[in-house]
């Protein structure tokens, strides 16, 4: 919850977990002793601008990012879905340890908010089609030998997974589909039992 589109993945989790039959409890993550109390099932990385994210994440009164990256590599079957500026912090996370999404990503790649656009993408992760919506998104440039591509938009690969942990170049959460969502909670629920 430090900065970007959370709110729209609250609202894509709690429809989710409702076609899905299943009780869900969302915490709002903006300090390292929120993590704490959460001891979450699964983590969502949100749009936003990955600076800001960063700048805030890691000042003084916060400490989010380094106890978060920290857990994601301890609990390495821990779902984790990075979206768009989640998706820079996760193969890009600039602390001490390795990346958390094996994958070479550049930033704003597409070009400015003008230049944002929706298109079909092929979610092979949900298996099927999805609108995808890119502001100002990253590209990804390359993917490690740990990644492996779950949707490509035409020839482009737009989504990568390492073990349980997706980065998406786009904002599953602004689409009415919440197929991603239904995953995350479906591999939270797989990994708890």
């Amino acid at each position: 919850m430090l900065q970007g589109a959370r709110h729209a993945h609250v609202q894509a989790l709690n429809s989710a977990a409702n076609e899905l039959n299943i009780p869900l409890q969302i915490f709002e993550l903006r300090k390292d002793n929120d993590l704490f109390e959460a001891n979450p099932d699964a983590i969502i990385l949100p749009g936003g601008e990955s600076s800001t994210m960063r700048l805030i994440g890691n000042g003084t009164n916060s400490q989010l990012l380094p106890k978060l990256f920290e857990l994601i590599r301890e609990k390495t079957d821990l779902p984790v879905m990075g979206t768009c500026a989640g998706a820079i912090l996760l193969s890009d996370p600039q602390d001490e340890g390795g990346k958390i999404v094996d994958a070479i990503v550049d930033r704003n790649a597409y070009g400015s908010q003008s230049e944002s656009f929706q298109s079909t993408v092929d979610a092979s992760l949900i298996s099927r089609d999805f609108l995808g919506i890119f502001i100002r998104a990253p590209r990804f440039l390359s993917l490690g030998e740990n990644s492996t591509a779950i949707v490509s938009h035409g020839e482009e690969i737009v989504g990568a997974r390492t073990n349980n942990r997706i980065a998406l170049t786009f904002h599953p959460e602004l689409s009415n589909d919440n197929g991603f969502h239904k995953w995350l909670i479906s591999k939270a629920l797989e990994v708890r039992s």
